[in-house]
């Protein structure tokens, strides 16, 4: 009789609420990995390994690559489309982004002109443009080393106001042996968790297994 009474019980919440829905994956978020100038989504093949190593699957893991020449502006609008792909594909609410160098312009225009703010769970910047760098002037060729340099419109517009807007949560790591953004105080972001590392070049960022531990444990706050 007890059985026939839960029976009854379990049909009665179907036809009320219907077929549940099945449930995303406990875990931290995906992560959408940001390349800098002269990169491709390859430059992120170190720091996916050691992301793998501590329990990310592959399913978690995307890396955005586009036109690094172009305009920043441009490149935000495409990573916004790339975004809403990955919570599509993965059911996640929101994304975590670990950018490099010039992918800290990209990826903060989108989180804060485009709105990304919103889908963005945590915001890690290694070695980042975010306040520009003087070696943009090697390049002025291309828009976004045009929109690189210090004092740019572009640069004045993103360090404006609310330089870390919504409930996101950001962080930086910087280097005095970085190299290539100058000066390198320039990658910090006022509102942002700053971080000082020891001796590491702009490039050994991508594959320095401290700092990417300590991106983990920032993501998995």
């Amino acid at each position: 009789m007890r059985r026939i009474f839960v029976s009854l019980l379990a049909g009665i919440a179907l036809a009320v609420f219907g077929t549940p829905a099945v449930a995303q994956a406990a875990g931290p978020n995906p992560v959408v990995f940001v390349h800098g100038y002269t990169g491709s989504a390859s430059n992120w093949s170190a720091a996916m390994t050691q992301f793998r190593l501590n329990g990310y699957a592959d399913s978690q893991l995307y890396a955005f690559e586009y036109d690094w020449s172009q305009s920043n502006k441009q490149s935000a609008a495409e990573l916004a489309g790339f975004v809403d792909h990955v919570r599509a594909e993965t059911g996640a609410d929101k994304v975590d982004i670990v950018n490099h160098s010039m992918g800290g312009l990209v990826s903060r225009w989108y989180m804060k002109e485009l709105g990304g703010h919103e889908q963005v769970g945590h915001w890690a910047s290694l070695a980042g443009a975010n306040q520009g760098t003087t070696s943009a002037s090697a390049c002025l060729q291309y828009a976004s080393c045009r929109e690189m340099t210090p004092g740019s419109d572009f640069e004045e517009r993103l360090n404006s106001g609310d330089w870390t807007p919504g409930d996101s949560e950001y962080a930086t790591w910087y280097s005095a042996c970085d190299g290539v953004i100058i000066p390198y105080t320039n990658t910090r972001v006022l509102g942002a968790d700053n971080n000082r590392t020891t001796c590491t070049t702009h490039i050994g960022f991508l594959s320095d297994i401290g700092v990417l531990s300590d991106v983990i444990d920032f993501l998995e706050s």
